[in-house]
């Protein structure tokens, strides 16, 4: 490629903070949660860079052929790459980052079957370069000036990310789209240069905690050690099902939690060991999408104990991201965590927020 700027390049990223700032000028807009993508193209050459600088393009031939035929010939477009799911399950199209996973195989058959099955959408929020002009200096202000005009014609697929310099709307925006599946809001001063790498634009996203059995682990890479801890929901008909793992520890904490769990350690009787996926029950230890050739052992541990955890949201029955461990609550009775602990966001339609409509549909 011969563009301006080549690549690989780190996107722009944010740090977090616990309140939307105020500060005069800045724009918000929403948190897209999907695989953050820089798309290039130069003629005919397109390339489709993750954050971390592997390469998507393999994955998503559907965009590759949307960017030849929407986006400027030569440019550098920040963006997400999302799936929305529109067969109606969970009450309306919503953005489905279990999908947009399963995009990513090995197989060329199976890549070409998903991209029309699950076809990628790509939204765009900034511009690093268009044409023969590096933009990555420039204020925020203009680079979304220029983004706004070279793709004012694009058609989904492809968009544009809404955005508002209105405070009130930005944290409207922040309770209403988690029903569409989106992660939060980000804010970007106004005269925001693009910095690579760097965390200069903020993010707010949702946080929660809730009450969860620890049902088993998983060894750490480096040695006899919790890697991670197994987490469990009881349903209303008493099932229990696997809904994520925690695994933010140090090496000490990792020891001590064995420890910890030590006297729980048994198979016998266990709902998951003798569980069945067919069931509809989820339990461990099943095929991954996400980790390959990785080990998915697990070490059972009689569900009674209860921890604490924060989370940011609900994939369908499973935390979204990894939780994070809070604290042990052994005042809790291990058959009261339940899914109906959860907070569950309004349902929204995805496809409103891509057209810039705040408005819940009746």
């Amino acid at each position: 490629m011969q563009l301006p700027i080549n690549p690989p390049v780190e996107p722009m990223l944010a740090k977090s903070v616990p309140e939307l700032p105020a500060d005069a000028g800045m724009t918000y807009e929403p948190k897209w949660d999907g695989y953050r993508c820089i798309v290039f193209r130069d003629g005919d050459e397109v390339e489709l860079a993750s954050r971390g600088g592997k390469t998507l393009t393999r994955y998503f031939p559907e965009v590759i052929a949307e960017a030849r035929r929407q986006l400027p010939p030569r440019s550098a477009i920040d963006g997400e790459l999302i799936v929305i799911r529109r067969d109606g399950a969970g009450g309306g199209p919503r953005l489905d980052f279990e999908l947009l996973g399963q995009r990513i195989h090995p197989a060329a058959s199976r890549i070409n079957l998903l991209a029309e099955q699950t076809p990628a959408s790509f939204v765009a929020f900034d511009l690093l370069a268009l044409g023969d002009e590096l933009l990555v200096d420039q204020p925020f202000t203009r680079r979304r000036a220029l983004l706004t005009e070279a793709l004012a014609g694009v058609r989904p697929p492809m968009h544009v990310t809404p955005t508002t310099t209105d405070l009130d709307t930005a944290r409207r925006w922040f309770d209403l789209f988690e029903g569409a599946g989106l992660d939060g809001v980000i804010a970007k001063p106004a005269d925001l240069p693009y910095a690579p790498g760097k965390r200069l634009m903020f993010k707010v996203k949702h946080a929660r905690t809730a009450d969860v059995v620890v049902a088993g682990f998983r060894w750490h890479k480096s040695g006899p050690i919790v890697g991670s801890l197994l987490l469990g929901l009881y349903d209303d008909a008493g099932t229990l099902h696997h809904v994520g793992v925690s695994a933010s520890f140090s090496a000490a904490r990792r020891a001590e939690l064995l420890d910890e769990l030590a006297p729980y350690r048994a198979a016998a009787g266990h709902p998951w060991v003798h569980g069945d996926h067919s069931s509809g029950q989820r339990i461990p230890g099943g095929p991954s999408r996400w980790s390959g050739a990785k080990n998915l052992e697990w070490e059972p541990v009689r569900p009674e104990l209860v921890a604490e955890v924060g989370y940011d949201a609900m994939e369908g029955d499973r935390f979204r991201h990894t939780a994070q461990f809070v604290r042990w609550r052994p005042d809790r009775d291990p058959r009261s965590c339940r899914y109906d602990q959860l907070d569950r966001p309004v349902r929204f339609d995805v496809e409103q927020v891509l057209a810039g409509d705040p408005s819940p549909r009746e």
